[in-house]
């Protein structure tokens, strides 16, 4: 597992019900059991603008019309970028562990949310 540094070492992920005084230089992080369930995510929405990153996460299901985004995380650009480092690390260990991860062509998904205006 790979940790990309916002502020800090990280150094441990603990479950919620472990309690433990984090040592000098070191976070604690609490993780419930809810949020370690996960929520999944078959579609990526990426906009920025200056001063930020919007990631979106949508779970897009087969014959079902509408999704919903299921998670909006906002990132500064460094931030961003440290991520975008983390996950090219991630799958080039992944892929050396369990081989080439190979793309499917996906069809073109028309992407229509929020409302639409003009200026």
């Amino acid at each position: 597992m790979y940790f990309f540094r916002f502020r800090g070492n990280f150094k441990k992920l603990k479950m919620a019900d472990q309690k433990e005084q984090p040592k000098k230089g070191q976070l604690n992080i609490e993780l419930d059991a809810e949020t370690a369930q996960g929520i999944y995510s078959n579609l990526a929405i990426i906009n920025h603008s200056q001063s930020e990153f919007i990631v979106d996460f949508v779970s897009i299901m087969p014959g079902v019309p509408k999704s919903k985004v299921k998670s909006r995380i906002v990132l500064t650009p460094q931030h961003a970028k440290r991520l975008l480092k983390a996950l090219n690390e991630n799958i080039s260990r992944f892929e050396k562990q369990h081989g080439q991860i190979k793309e499917f062509n996906q069809p073109n998904i028309p992407i229509n949310f929020g409302p639409t205006g003009e200026a």
